[in-house]
C-alpha cells in the first residue's frame, strides 16, 4: 500500500464529487478521506491496494457527471488513521 495526497482542481466543488469520490472509492475498497478546499480545489488522501488506487485515479480524471476535472496533483503521503474512506469538513 502507498498512500497518495491529491489536489483535484477545475469544477469539482458544488457538483456531487466529495460524495462520489466516497462512493467509488467505498466500492474500491480505498482507504482515506476527500473534502473541499477553500480555494475551490478538492483535497483526498487516498491508500490501499495499488490497482484499487489506480482504479480510483481514473474515475477522478472523469469525476462525477457535472464535474470537470482539469488537473490532479498527487504526491506520497503517509497512510490514513483506520478503515474505511469519510468525507471530512471544508479546510
Amino acid at each position: 500500500m502507498s498512500a497518495r495526497r491529491l489536489i483535484i482542481s477545475g469544477r469539482v466543488v458544488g457538483v456531487g464529487f466529495r460524495d462520489w469520490m466516497v462512493q467509488r472509492a467505498e466500492e474500491l475498497g480505498v482507504f482515506g478521506w476527500v473534502r473541499n478546499r477553500r480555494d475551490g480545489s478538492v483535497e483526498a488522501l487516498v491508500d490501499g491496494d495499488e490497482a484499487a488506487v489506480a482504479e480510483l485515479l481514473r474515475a477522478c480524471r472523469r469525476g462525477p457527471r457535472l464535474a470537470n476535472v482539469t488537473e490532479i496533483l498527487e504526491e506520497m503521503a503517509e497512510a490514513p488513521d483506520g478503515p474505511g474512506f469519510r468525507r471530512l469538513p471544508t479546510a
